[in-house]
């Protein structure tokens, strides 16, 4: 794939997976949904890498196409030979999707080498999850990569606990290790419990932000809107209206747009308004991957 001068080098690094749903299957994994997104939403204007692994199978053949058809970097995708991630997704009526991840997939062996280290090197913002530290290999190559990042870099923990697969100390360390954060209404009482805090949500943040040292939280609440905290600064935004096909990779679009507003400097309520925009049309369509229509795309409101 040809690599053009960008303006910024933004990495996604963990699980790769196929949503297989009652009608078919659809590429998918968090960070992966996130690299696809900020793809779209930059076009030129940024550079986006995806680290992680498949298997040697044509799930893993069918992700790097996908990666690359929507512009992502997947040279640093690894080949394995363990099978390329799945997960069984159910859609209620409500369009709220369920979970049922394969274990020991190629995901959990992402191992490191000398040029994930120059590549952290050269980023200028990094989105890793929880979900994606499940075993101990790829725990430890994610965790080195975040720290081996240029100090002045976005270090975005993009929370993504799965039952069963919730570990305190992996949640724990990730919040140490990022500077901003971002989870949803389930996940907040979550870690709100973990870390000793209580009351209302703008209040948890606020003191999570003390905790850990946090640049910037986003919370998203559903078809409630979200919350922005960035230093003293709160903005509220509610959801908007529309239809939902399924929810699948909205959270992680949300996230891409905020990076990308976070990079280019833009003011909190636009950064809350434009992610809210872009997970509204995410919701209306099926699967998590996507081309973004223009009013979207390098659009800073």
């Amino acid at each position: 794939m040809e690599l053009k001068p960008l303006s910024f080098h933004i990495v996604a690094i963990g699980e790769i997976l196929w949503d297989v749903f009652p009608d078919g299957e659809k590429f998918g994994g968090a960070p992966a949904n996130f690299a696809c997104s900020v793809s779209e939403l930059t076009g030129t204007h940024s550079w986006t890498t995806l680290v992680s692994a498949v298997g040697n199978d044509k799930f893993g053949e069918d992700a790097i196409k996908s990666l690359q058809q929507r512009g992502v970097d997947t040279r640093f995708i690894q080949r394995t030979n363990y099978p390329t991630g799945r997960v069984d997704v159910l859609v209620d009526d409500a369009g709220i999707a369920s979970y049922k991840f394969a274990a020991n997939s190629a995901w959990d062996h992402l191992s490191w080498n000398p040029r994930l280290e120059k590549l952290a090197k050269e980023c200028n913002a990094v989105c890793f999850g929880s979900l994606g530290q499940r075993s101990e290999v790829s725990r430890a190559t994610i965790r080195r990569f975040v720290n081996s990042t240029p100090a002045g870099s976005l270090r975005i923990f993009d929370v993504n606990i799965r039952d069963p697969f919730i570990s305190n100390e992996c949640i724990l360390s990730s919040l140490t290790l990022a500077n901003t954060l971002k989870l949803n209404e389930d996940e907040l009482p979550v870690i709100a419990s973990l870390c000793g805090l209580h009351g209302k949500p703008k209040e948890i943040l606020r003191e999570l932000a003390k905790q850990f040292d946090l640049q910037f939280i986003a919370l998203t609440l559903g078809d409630k809107g979200s919350i922005l905290l960035s230093g003293d600064e709160i903005d509220e935004c509610n959801a908007l209206s529309g239809d939902v096909v399924d929810t699948v990779g909205a959270g992680d679009a949300f996230t891409a747009s905020l990076v990308v507003s976070m990079l280019t400097e833009q003011p909190l309520t636009t950064m809350n308004l434009r992610a809210n925009r872009v997970a509204s049309y995410v919701c209306s369509q099926a699967g998590a991957t996507m081309e973004f229509p223009n009013s979207l795309q390098n659009n800073p409101t």
